[in-house]
């Protein structure tokens, strides 16, 4: 059920999940706007595995290595990374994890946070959504921990296995109780968004689209 759930979430659209989630009086489920996809035109959804992380420059670098790749392996196949660093300053995600990410089934990555080896993770095609990028490492400096725990970015709370959803405008959270509904009633809306384009291109006033199909 996850993966088919996920699936059809895929075939729907940000914008769109967004307008069915306020009609319910969602609130907070929007990432900060600053958190951007590294490849244009890619487009994930899936379960959400959850981490954060701290700073402390006086960490071994064995130290970050070990909980780093403890991560890496740790992450289920099919899910989403997604992490609040609690830094930026540094990249907390580069060419050689996004390799072993993408082999090991992880659909992507989201953080709050940097990226480096840009050009190797375009080339690979593994979708990384994040604020910013950077060649500095977080080697002896920064440290993952919580997974599975509750995490917050800009003012979404996220939770392990809640759905993640971003395409080029973004990223959205989906509480994994209303997931279900939220992906019917979208593609529902956008069956009817398709019925006013159609409408409309075939020569009916906007207005007119509008009233007959509430929706534009």
């Amino acid at each position: 059920m996850t993966s088919q759930l996920s699936d059809r979430l895929e075939q729907c659209y940000t914008a769109a999940v967004h307008d069915v989630m306020r009609s319910h009086r969602l609130t907070d489920f929007v990432l900060p706007w600053e958190i951007r996809a590294l490849i244009s035109g890619m487009k994930v959804a899936g379960p959400a595995f959850t981490f954060r992380g701290h700073v402390d420059s006086s960490i071994p670098p064995d130290e970050t290595y070990l909980a780093w790749t403890k991560f890496l392996g740790d992450i289920p196949a099919g899910s989403i990374g997604i992490c609040q660093p609690n830094d930026h300053t540094v990249a907390h995600m580069g060419e050689l994890s996004a390799e072993t990410l993408k082999r090991r089934g992880i659909k992507g990555y989201v953080v709050d946070g940097g990226c480096r080896d840009t050009a190797f993770i375009r080339r690979i095609g593994f979708p990384v959504w994040c604020r910013y990028t950077t060649p500095a490492d977080i080697v002896g400096c920064w440290i993952p921990e919580g997974f599975g725990e509750p995490i917050t970015i800009g003012s979404v709370r996220i939770q392990n296995d809640d759905y993640v959803f971003a395409d080029d405008d973004g990223v959205v959270v989906i509480p994994a109780d209303r997931a279900q509904l939220v992906v019917e009633e979208t593609q529902e809306m956008m069956g009817r968004e398709n019925l006013v384009r159609q409408a409309i291109l075939g020569g009916m006033n906007p207005q007119q689209a509008y009233l007959t199909y509430r929706k534009f």
